[in-house]
């Protein structure tokens, strides 16, 4: 799973790095979007399933679009829910930051 995250990311980055010389960053980022769904749908038959690091590509490029930007792509998913993944993934490091090592009583020996 770390090795696809890494691929993933590698890919993204490169496509990305690719595409920087178009000026319009809304259109980057929406192509960038629509290809990283069609390796999700090429992994699969069926019902595609979005795994973390799917979801964590999708809302690290997706939060730089407007919310009205949002509603005019076509996504695997809705934007309220993209934007949901997003709010969970920047809070994800402060909760296990803040979080106790250990809960209850201390052990006595």
């Amino acid at each position: 799973m770390l090795l696809r995250l890494a691929y993933l990311a590698a890919m993204n980055t490169l496509a990305f790095l690719r595409l920087l010389p178009v000026s319009d960053r809304d259109k980057d980022l929406e192509i960038l979007v629509l290809r990283h769904q069609l390796l999700v749908l090429q992994r699969q038959v069926g019902k595609p399933t979005i795994n973390d690091s799917d979801r964590a590509v999708f809302a690290g490029l997706l939060h730089h679009l407007s919310r009205n930007r949002l509603r005019h792509l076509v996504l695997l998913v809705r934007p309220d829910t993209v934007l949901r993944w997003h709010r969970e993934l920047l809070r994800r490091p402060h909760a296990a930051a803040c979080m106790p090592k250990r809960r209850g009583r201390p052990r006595t020996i």
